[in-house]
C-alpha cells in the first residue's frame, strides 16, 4: 500500500466508519489519524488494515475493528497522568494508542510471540512508557495496581471481581461481556471503595480471552 493510498484509506476509515459510530472526541480522532495502523497488521492483511472488520492474528486471536478500538478509547477518556493496564496485547496497535494518551501502560499477553513482536515494534518506534509482560491476566494482574484504567481487548462471559478491585477510585474499566454471538461492551467506573457504576455501550462479538473465568451454568 502506497503512502498516499494509506492516507486516503485512513481518512475514509475515520469519516465512514469511526465518526458514524458516534466517536466525536477530537483527541481520539487525531490519535487514530496519527498512529499508522497498517504497521501493526499481520503480513497478508495490509490491504485490509483500514477495513471495518476484526483482522485475524495468530492463535485464533483478532485485531479489533477500528470503530471498536475508537469507541473503547473514547469511553475510557484517558488522562496524561493515568496508569493503564491492557489485558491482551495482540498486535500492539491498541498498546501504541494507549501509550500516546497515558502516563504509563502495562500490557500483558499470554502468547510469547505477541509479546516479543510488540516489544520489538515499540522499541523501534521509541515508545518508552510501556511495560510489556507475558502472562495470564484473564483474572487480574495486580502486580502494578491499582490502575486508573483497565482495557480488556478480548471478551469474557463474566467480569472477574479481581479486575474491578484493581481500579483506583474514579478508575474506569472497559470489557466486552457475554457469550457469542451477542456480547455487550461495558464501561465500569469505580465510585468508591465499595461502589461501582456499569454502563452498557454497544453490542458486539469478539473472541474470548484464554483461561477466562466461566460462570456457573444451569445444566439439566
Amino acid at each position: 500500500m502506497s503512502e498516499m493510498s494509506a492516507e486516503t484509506a485512513r481518512h475514509n476509515m475515520i469519516e465512514q466508519q469511526i465518526r458514524p459510530w458516534d466517536v466525536l472526541d477530537d483527541t481520539v480522532l487525531s490519535l487514530i489519524a496519527d498512529v499508522p495502523r497498517e504497521e501493526f497488521v499481520p503480513a497478508g492483511y495490509h490491504n485490509l488494515a483500514f477495513a471495518d472488520m476484526n483482522i485475524p492474528l495468530a492463535h485464533d486471536e483478532v485485531m479489533m475493528s477500528p470503530k471498536l478500538e475508537a469507541r473503547m478509547l473514547q469511553a475510557l477518556d484517558i488522562k496524561p497522568s493515568e496508569t493503564v493496564l491492557e489485558i491482551g496485547t495482540g498486535s500492539g496497535y491498541v498498546t501504541a494508542l494507549l501509550a500516546k494518551l497515558a502516563r504509563h501502560v502495562y500490557t500483558v499477553d499470554i502468547q510469547e510471540d505477541f509479546v516479543n513482536n510488540v516489544r520489538n515494534k515499540l522499541s523501534d518506534d521509541d515508545v518508552v512508557n510501556v511495560t510489556i509482560e507475558q502472562g495470564d491476566a484473564a483474572n487480574g494482574w495486580p502486580q502494578h495496581g491499582p490502575y486508573d484504567v483497565i482495557a480488556v481487548t478480548g471478551s469474557m462471559p463474566v467480569l472477574p471481581d479481581a479486575l474491578r478491585q484493581s481500579l483506583t477510585v474514579g478508575g474506569r474499566l472497559f470489557a466486552i461481556i457475554g457469550d457469542s454471538p451477542v456480547m455487550e461492551a461495558q464501561l465500569i467506573t469505580r465510585l468508591s471503595d465499595s461502589d461501582f457504576r456499569s454502563e452498557n455501550l454497544f453490542e458486539t462479538d469478539l473472541p474470548p480471552l484464554r483461561n477466562i473465568q466461566q460462570p456457573d451454568r444451569f445444566v439439566l
